[in-house]
Formats: structure tokens, sequence, C-alpha cells
């Protein structure tokens, strides 16, 4: 039996990164994957394939609506579906072969199989060939991610009720795709899709999407993705979920008890997902969970047992990728003897739509709700020269402030490069800038970070220059 001082299990962007940072710290480190590759639902079937298919439809969609502006004629855009796939399958594979190459890189020893539990030292892998095999270990983290949920009654049939698993690999672009739910997962998808030229119909429980985000960045999406054909029916409960064979069926109820029914081709469920901790035999290694199948965790991530860690998806938090990932490392430290830290608070969030969306720290509804006295301030792109160059106009930034001290408490975006723009913020707040620090920078024009800059302005003392 093969010794280790850290076994990962799960190779996602929260067990491979784990991996790495315990090799560098000259930890004798294994990591098993029960799938023959690596980097877990994020790169196989969540973020960067999902991402592949936002770009090459956002492409086609820029063809059809924008080109002709731009002063490119062409006879005719044709959706190439099945292209669009292989070259997600390709960008897919490249990434995972990326990690495998620092696995090698990190003498990182990688066992497939799927793991369980003997004891707290001991775990056991059954091999895909059918050959079980074991590792002793010293200390463990648990990084097995997360899988979809469902609501009750709803059967999966993977055909025409689906997850975003299946909705990555469809075969044809859909007539009328209905998403349940109206979050991060449900509007990339339904994005891909009406860009495609399918009618996508939200229903959504709550009376907002992105509901855990700041309202008016919601409001705002709501807008911009209506214009694109969305349909929305928020606040609607779904009763019932029929798949024929070749289209399927959705009854629900709004808040009144009013009946709807829809009928599509295709039902993508996307309502959340659920921490994957079945089966891996965490009772025999005395591991406790709380009532949503959540590892129990101390302010170290390390479990009731000691030696035993957890991150990612499987504990509590946002199920984030790069939340995972600095877990990944701050565990790798604490068995290390240093003393990392993460603020969980300036963990950013992001939609991947068109405009994309991105947010940090508190929220507007956060703060009213905790009685904190705070100035806000607020820029619109339509605005912003670069937004009017690239035509990009729709969204705004906002920046939320101590009203007193001026710390920057929340920054939350919809608009162009949303994602890449939040990393300011974050910056930012992690050095606990004021607005006027940040409206006092320099930034180069044209970009649309210009837009932080005058949203940072009009939170101190309605300084915008430039609306």
């Amino acid at each position: 039996m093969e010794s280790f001082d850290v076994t990962v299990i799960g190779s996602g962007p929260g067990g491979y990164v784990a991996a790495i940072r315990c090799a560098q710290l000259g930890f004798k480190t294994a990591l098993i994957e029960k799938y023959n590759t690596l980097g877990g639902t994020c790169l196989n079937v969540g973020c960067i394939p999902s991402k592949a298919l936002l770009d090459s439809s956002e492409h086609f969609f820029n063809a059809t609506t924008h080109f002709k502006e731009h002063g490119i004629d062409i006879k005719e855009a044709k959706a190439n579906l099945p292209q669009m796939i292989k070259r997600k399958a390709l960008v897919v594979k490249q990434t995972c072969d990326g990690v495998s190459f620092l696995m090698k890189k990190n003498k990182v020893t990688v066992i497939t199989g799927h793991a369980t539990f003997k004891n707290a030292t001991v775990i056991s892998i059954a091999g895909t060939d059918g050959k079980v095999s074991e590792v002793e270990t010293k200390r463990t983290i648990i990084a097995t991610g997360s899988k979809p949920s469902t609501l009750p009654g709803i059967t999966i049939d993977k055909k025409r009720v689906i997850t975003s698993t299946e909705a990555l690999e469809l075969k044809e672009i859909p007539k009328h795709l209905i998403v349940i739910g109206g979050g991060v997962i449900g509007l990339e998808l339904g994005s891909v899709y009406a860009r495609l030229g399918a009618k996508v119909t939200v229903v959504e429980f709550m009376d907002s999407i992105i509901a855990s985000m700041d309202r008016s960045l919601g409001k705002e999406l709501q807008k911009v993705l209506a214009k694109e054909g969305f349909e929305f029916l928020l606040s609607h409960k779904v009763t019932s979920v029929k798949s024929g064979a070749k289209d399927v069926q959705v009854e629900a109820e709004n808040s009144k008890g009013e009946k709807i029914k829809l009928s599509g081709d295709y039902c993508l469920v996307a309502v959340g997902r659920k921490p994957y901790t079945e089966n891996l035999g965490l009772e025999s290694a005395g591991v406790k969970t709380d009532e949503r199948g959540r590892i129990l965790t101390d302010d170290n991530l390390q479990t009731n047992v000691s030696g035993i860690y957890a991150i990612g998806d499987v504990i509590k938090g946002a199920m984030l990728a790069h939340k995972a990932s600095e877990e990944g490392t701050l565990v790798a430290e604490v068995m290390a003897g240093q003393q990392p830290h993460i603020n969980y608070r300036l963990i950013p969030g992001v939609v991947y739509t068109w405009p994309e969306v991105a947010s940090v720290g508190f929220t507007e509804e956060e703060l009213k709700a905790n009685g904190t006295q705070y100035k806000a301030g607020s820029f619109p792109f339509k605005a912003s020269g670069r937004a009017r160059a690239s035509m990009d106009t729709d969204g705004f930034v906002k920046v939320l402030a101590d009203k007193t001290s001026d710390e920057i408490l929340g920054v939350h975006i919809i608009g162009p490069r949303a994602a890449d723009m939040i990393a300011e913020a974050v910056v930012a707040m992690e050095y606990r800038a004021s607005a006027e620090d940040i409206a006092r920078m320099s930034h180069a024009h044209p970009t649309f970070t210009e837009a932080i800059k005058e949203a940072c302005l009009a939170a101190t003392e309605n300084r915008a220059i430039h609306i």
C-alpha cells in the first residue's frame, strides 16, 4: 500500500489547485479522480465548455445584428451547431490536458477510480478496470464538487428534460427552450440558444432573476435579455414537467394560484446544484455532514476528523470555481503551518451573459437590511465613449461606499467585460480603498474601466464628469 502525505479526492478547480500547492510545499501528494479526464465539472461540463459556446453564439449574434452597422456585409450567417460543439470539445480537451501536464510537472501521483474512505487514513479506490487498490494517507482533502439539483416530481430523462450537462451537447437548436430557474446557469445556457434563434422562456420561483445579486443587476439584465427574445415568468412555481418523444409540457402557477401551461421541445432544469458526498464512505471516516449533505468544517476547512479537510462545493458558501481554488490553496498552506486567509465577502460572482454581470461585496439590499449608512454612485455605459465605439451601451457600474469613511462596500457591474473589470474592485476592497482613492486614479482612455472611476466620482459628492 503506497503512502502519501496528502491525498486529494476530486480534480476540479479546488482539487487540482490544492494538489499543486501541496506539491509545491513539499508534500508527497496523490490526486484521485473517478473520471478519465481531470478538471472536474468546471473544465469538462461547466465553466469552460459553457463559455466556449457562449463565445461562439455571441459571434453569430453579432454577425446577424451588428456587423452591418460596423460596415461588414455578409450574405447570410448560418449557425453550425455541430461545429460549435466540436470547437467546444477541443477547448475542453486542451484545458484538461493542461491540468494533466501540471500534475506531471509538480510530481503529483494521479490515480483514476472512485475513492471511498475505509477509515480516516486509508482510502479504497475502485478503478474503471474493476480492480480495487488502497492508499494510506496522513491527510485528505475532499474536493468532490457538486451535481445538478432537481425539483420534486421532475424526472430528468436527459433527452427532453435536461440538465446543464446535456445542454452542452444538443444536436439541434431548440425551437422553444423552457428554462426552470433564473440563476446563472439557466441564463447563460439560455443565452447560447436564444442567440442562435431559439425562443427561451424562463420560469423562476423568485420575483427576480439572479436574485442573490444586487436587485438592480437583475432588473437591467432582464430588460436586456427580453430584447433578445427571452420571456420571463417570475414568481412562478413549477408543478409538473412531462416529456414526450419530441416535446415537453411544463405546468406552473403564479403567487395567486393561477395556472399556466407551456409547450416546448426541451426543458432545462437549472435550479442549482447539490454537494456530491454520496458513496464516499464519510461515515467510515467519521466525517459529519449537515442536513443538506454539506461537509461541516472549521475556519481552517478541517472537518470534525483531524487531518481530513473539505473544500469547494461540498462545504457551505457559494458554489464557485475560484472559491474552491482559493480554499484549496488555503488548506495546503494551513497544513504547512502557514497562516493564509480568505475574505469570503470579496469573492466575486459573475454571470457570463452579454452584457456580463459581476458583483463583489455587499448588495444595496444587504446594506439597507443591516442598517449601514452608505452612499451610492452609478455610471451608465451609454455615457462611455469606449462602449459607444463597440456598440455595447447596455448596463452600468454601481459603487456603494460607507457614508462616513468612504470605504468601498460593494461594486456591481452589468456591462461589457464586467467579468474582467470586477478585479479592479476586488483589489480596491482587499486594500480597503475609498471611493475617493479610485476616483483619483488615472484610468486609460478610452476603456470600459473608466466607468468604475466615474461611478466612484458619482459616489463622492456627485462628481462624475461625463454625465
